[in-house]
């Protein structure tokens, strides 16, 4: 009876026959995919002829001084201010409901506009006339709004112990 085979020896390719097998498995891949190869050098040769591809390359090559820079600009303090101030901007606008939001800039819209042609009739306001307009709903809202926002102001001043 024979003995069962408990190795296989697996052939042993010199350096020719490993290039040729590599060779073949590219020549198999370009003729799949002969469109998207012509397409892709049409492509690079638009980018040679309009100078793109050029830029990208000197790009590529001077990365590290890019990265210097980029660096060194985004450390300065009014780049740094910007960011902090984006991120607590941003902070602030989770916090508030997004239909207060709307509501205050469709508001603030409709303000700027009776402004506008406030401007436009150039008319002076008196004591009286102020006295007046406190009766006014929307300006009494208005001035309750703003009395309120600047007490919560004050109120998030508060130097905390």
């Amino acid at each position: 009876m024979a003995e069962p085979i408990c190795k296989v020896a697996e052939p042993i390719l010199n350096e020719d026959e490993i290039q040729n097998q590599v060779l073949e498995k590219v020549l198999q891949d370009i003729t799949k995919n002969v469109d998207g190869i012509q397409e892709t050098i049409k492509l690079l040769q638009e980018l040679h002829e309009s100078g793109i591809l050029e830029a990208v390359n000197s790009l590529i090559e001077a990365k590290e001084q890019i990265a210097k820079i980029v660096v060194g600009q985004s450390l300065r303090p009014p780049v740094t201010n910007a960011i902090n101030n984006a991120m607590a901007a941003a902070g602030i606008l989770t916090e508030v409901n997004p239909e207060t939001t709307k509501k205050m800039t469709d508001s603030l819209s409709k303000g700027l506009q009776k402004a506008e042609e406030g401007i436009q009739l150039n008319k002076k306001v008196g004591l009286f006339n102020l006295l007046k307009l406190m009766k006014d709903p929307d300006v009494n809202r208005a001035m309750r709004f703003g009395i309120d926002f600047l007490k919560g102001l004050g109120e998030g001043m508060k130097v905390k112990e």
